[in-house]
């Protein structure tokens, strides 16, 4: 299944008589003023998506900072977003996609077959040379889509555990993260124990765009994946993951997300923790 679309792909399917939907999910780590930055600036026809309210429900400590909304909440939301049935869907931020892709995760998850991401994000349209638009742009006219749970693969955290015994379970989170040298924002510091580090940024070429697939599969590989049964991916919050199981499948690889990832299982001090370098 394709995953991610070009930006001379994308202008041609926004002038073709059934355009695809756009969503523009502009989130940072740190930065709340998401929707500032789309009315800055936006690709024409392109619809804000609020990561933190709108593809998360209220964070927990079972649930960790980013929990999965539930299927009536996505549903509602993706109806604001005038979403509709059959139509496909790109989504992109200004960040790598690295936020773009818990949309991609999401809607696809909830059973939507045509979600790519624009491949380099609003860099790539930026760097094309191609118009942005500015301002708060009026509601869409709200959609009909049905979304259904279920059609992407999921683990919770015994189902994590269990991956790094039986599978193979990645450490989406900067390198110096997952070595517990920093932890900014979760309860303790360190990685899942058995846990193999992959940061997400390490997708990405300079430009922001992704690898070649041949180079995905040879980094994933040399990982253990194309030996793994089973693999699982998670990060801070169950965010930058979604931009590693897109990598994956680029790659020709499945893998399930743990929603809650480090947030979630740091919070639980029954669960055990490691620091350095090695799983």
């Amino acid at each position: 299944m394709t995953v991610t679309v070009t930006v001379a792909e994308l202008r041609e399917l926004l002038a073709s008589d059934t355009p695809p939907a756009l969503l523009d999910v502009r989130w940072a780590l740190g930065d709340p003023h998401g929707r500032e930055h789309y009315a800055e600036g936006h690709i024409r026809g392109a619809v804000y998506v609020d990561l933190d309210t709108e593809l998360a429900s209220a964070p927990s400590p079972d649930g960790g900072r980013h929990p999965l909304p539930s299927i009536e909440d996505l549903q509602e939301a993706a109806r604001r977003w005038g979403l509709r049935q059959g139509q496909p869907v790109v989504v992109y931020d200004d960040l790598g996609n690295t936020a773009a892709a818990r949309a991609w995760w999401l809607l696809r998850y909830a059973g939507l077959g045509t979600v790519t991401l624009l491949d380099g994000a609003l860099g790539a349209w930026r760097a094309a040379g191609l118009p942005l638009e500015s301002g708060l742009p009026t509601d869409p006219p709200p959609g009909d889509v049905v979304l259904r749970a279920g059609a992407l693969p999921v683990v919770d955290a015994d189902g994590a555990a269990e991956l790094t015994v039986s599978g193979l379970l990645l450490d989406a989170r900067a390198r110096e993260r997952y070595r517990g040298e920093v932890e900014p924002v979760d309860p303790r510091a360190g990685h899942i124990p058995g846990a193999v580090s992959a940061p997400t940024g390490e997708n990405l070429a300079a430009d922001g765009t992704f690898l070649p697939a041949e180079e995905l599969r040879k980094r994933f590989e040399e990982r253990g994946a194309g030996t793994a049964e089973r693999i699982g991916v998670y990060c801070g919050s169950g965010v930058t993951a979604a931009h590693q199981i897109a990598a994956l499948e680029i790659a020709g690889f499945e893998a399930a997300l743990f929603p809650g990832s480090w947030s979630a299982w740091s919070s639980d001090p029954e669960r055990p923790a490691t620091k350095g370098s090695r799983p």
